[in-house]
């Protein structure tokens, strides 16, 4: 058995691990915690918090989602975009995989806390119990409302950006852990859709397979508009100014727009396109505000 377990292990390479990381994820994450850092404040965060702040984050972020792989090792291999994870193909043992989701971790919050500030190390700790443990663990097998609930602990990076600079937590930084809160849902429904009879086949009670689709496109739409009048908060509080107001509104029509051609059905393969734009619409948001931030001061000097 152990010289079994030692031939799988030595399958693997650096890419294997690499990918148990999620990389594109971790990528997505790392901006918004970026972009919360350069929000904080009108002049560039120094070196330490830029680089070894999101280093820790990500590493802990990764940390979190190597966990995920060992969860759902029994998923993935049925599901076809996961089965040739390298968890679920035994590439890498998950004893391994759970040591190395350790050193990711302990890495990232000595970081935090030695280099950084405590409410963050500590901030990051959470969000990746939430998603590690609390989400995958418990919540993706328990109800249908499971993104939605957990969708909160993807949504802590530009707050834990934020908190990298100032040391405490502001109502600004809860707007963008609010923006990205109102965007999980209709995010990765419309995967689900797209999914929906590989999570049927493994038994997860994702909202398409337990209400059916016309439901989930109804909510996909409803979040969408909820996400829309979020996404303006930020101007109405004087945080941002005209180009981001544009912006959002701009983008945001758009999403609706794809919402309501995957409700109507008239659109092929609506589903995934809505899902691949939201991920572009999320990217843009931020982009959209840190230009604000940036320009605000000169415009306000016209």
């Amino acid at each position: 058995m152990k010289s079994g377990a030692l031939l799988l292990s030595e399958q693997a390479n650096w890419r294997d691990y690499l990918e148990l990381c999620k990389p594109n994820v971790v990528a997505l994450m790392l901006l918004t915690s970026l972009i919360g850092m350069l929000l904080a404040s009108y002049s560039l965060p120094s070196w330490q918090v830029l680089v070894i702040g999101n280093l820790g984050i990500g590493l802990m972020a990764a940390s979190a989602a190597v966990i995920n792989h060992v969860v759902d090792k029994r998923i993935d291999l049925v599901m076809a975009r996961t089965r040739n994870r390298p968890v679920a193909q035994g590439k890498v043992d998950s004893m391994n995989a759970l040591i190395f989701s350790f050193v990711l971790g302990s890495a990232g919050m000595a970081l935090l806390v030695l280099f950084v500030n405590s409410l963050t190390a500590w901030l990051t700790l959470a969000s990746l119990v939430g998603y590690a443990l609390i989400y995958t663990m418990y919540l993706k097998r328990a109800t249908p409302q499971n993104i939605v609930i957990g969708g909160l602990a993807g949504a802590a990076p530009p707050l834990l950006g934020w908190t990298a600079v100032t040391g405490h937590v502001e109502g600004d930084a809860l707007l963008l852990v609010l923006i990205i809160f109102a965007w999980t849902p209709p995010h990765f429904w419309a995967l689900a859709i797209h999914r929906k009879e590989e999570y049927a086949s493994v038994g997860i009670p994702m909202l398409p397979v337990t209400h059916g689709e016309s439901y989930t496109k109804l909510h996909i739409l409803l979040y969408t508009l909820i996400l829309l009048v979020i996404s303006v908060f930020p101007y109405l509080t004087g945080m941002s100014a005209e180009i981001y107001l544009i912006s959002a509104l701009l983008l945001g029509a758009r999403f609706v727009q794809w919402s309501v051609r995957m409700l109507a059905g008239n659109v092929k393969h609506a589903a995934i396109k809505t899902f691949k734009y939201s991920i572009t619409y999320l990217m843009l948001l931020f982009v959209a505000l840190l230009v604000d931030h940036f320009a605000k001061p000169y415009l306000m000097a016209i």
